[in-house]
């Protein structure tokens, strides 16, 4: 099974990295703050103003680490990585099912009700853990939302095509976001929610969630091109010039077991307050450094979480399931598998 390496990231504004032998340095200041072999690496991640040395990208080139750029609220600005070395059969396989309909309508599919079953998995947790701390009301909406979701899925297996999936796949979402406020415990009115709102968030519920779906993408991205997939090639999301489709494709499944839950646990263990969050004229509202900084150390202790991953009958690191996806994935465009087996959270 493939190592869960290790994701850097540079969150302090002014970081200097540089290369020490096949060491990464973290300098602020002209001070050493950090060091780490460029062996235990999977990518790096800067936020903000963060500048990295000519050598120091050579060598993460060479060692197949890639290296992302994000601007101070996460939003994703650029991507330097090696020479690509994915498998051109595999692609051009991926080429000939992503132009297919009927192709795309098998790989999105399970997709989204993989999506769906964990977002209703997310509730019916909460439902079974603190189905006792509720309201009548809270558990008739939560109650409710799962049992629409149960539905949503029996109509997911049988949509006739992409365009009606993409529907079903929003309306699951909606049901799913509508009782989400009724799932944090925390009841400290900056936490409240009342829908998703993603350009840019406006609460600090929808700041969070935005800032670990960009973790997530990135993840992904990083999954498809170790497995040789192209990450723009995606069933679910339309091709669009810059668009990473089939990462995004593939955090779909993802989005509630591992992004959704950090951001929950965060709020309803109060590790996040009021100070976390910084709101714009604009209207628009953002994590600050330290409140990053604490939701960062969450999502690498999530994804140090071990499962077992059903279709292969192995406990492994939350982490590694995107990778272990993407490989799933290659293998039915090859043609070893004959339908993709998306992740389903238990």
């Amino acid at each position: 099974m493939k190592k869960l390496q290790n994701t850097l990231y540079v969150t302090s504004e002014g970081a200097w990295l540089r290369k020490d032998g096949k060491n990464v340095v973290v300098e602020v200041g002209g001070a050493e703050r950090g060091r780490v072999p460029i062996h235990l690496l999977g990518q790096i991640v800067c936020f903000g103003q963060v500048a990295i040395s000519p050598p120091l990208m050579s060598l993460c080139a060479e060692s197949n680490v890639s290296i992302a750029f994000l601007s101070v609220y996460g939003r994703f600005l650029a991507r330097v990585e090696g020479p690509q070395s994915g498998n051109v059969i595999l692609r051009r396989a991926q080429h000939v099912r992503t132009s297919s309909p009927v192709e795309s309508l098998v790989v999105a599919r399970a997709a989204v009700l993989a999506k769906t079953a964990n977002q209703r998995g997310v509730i019916r947790r909460h439902l079974r853990d603190y189905g006792s701390q509720l309201s009548s009301t809270a558990i008739q909406n939560i109650d409710r939302a799962q049992r629409d979701l149960s539905q949503s899925m029996r109509q997911i297996q049988s949509v006739p095509d992409i365009d009606t999936l993409r529907g079903q796949e929003g309306d699951a979402a909606r049901t799913y976001y509508a009782v989400f406020d009724h799932l944090i415990r925390n009841k400290d009115p900056i936490f409240r929610f009342s829908k998703r709102i993603r350009r840019p968030p406006r609460d600090a519920i929808n700041a969070i969630l935005s800032f670990l779906y960009v973790l997530l993408a990135q993840d992904c991205r990083a999954a498809c091109e170790t497995s040789g997939l192209d990450p723009q090639m995606g069933f679910l999301h339309s091709d669009r010039p810059g668009r990473m489709s089939l990462a995004l494709d593939l955090m779909e499944e993802f989005r509630a077991p591992i992004a959704d839950r950090v951001c929950l646990s965060l709020v309803n263990r109060r590790q996040l307050s009021s100070r976390d969050f910084r709101k714009e004229d604009t209207g628009a509202v953002f994590l600050t450094e330290d409140g990053r900084t604490t939701v960062l150390k969450a999502w690498q202790e999530r994804k140090r979480t071990t499962l077992r991953h059903a279709f292969l009958d192995e406990t492994v690191p939350l982490g590694l399931m995107p990778q272990i996806q993407a490989q799933l994935l290659a293998r039915h465009l090859r043609g070893d598998l004959d339908g993709y087996p998306a992740y389903f959270w238990r």
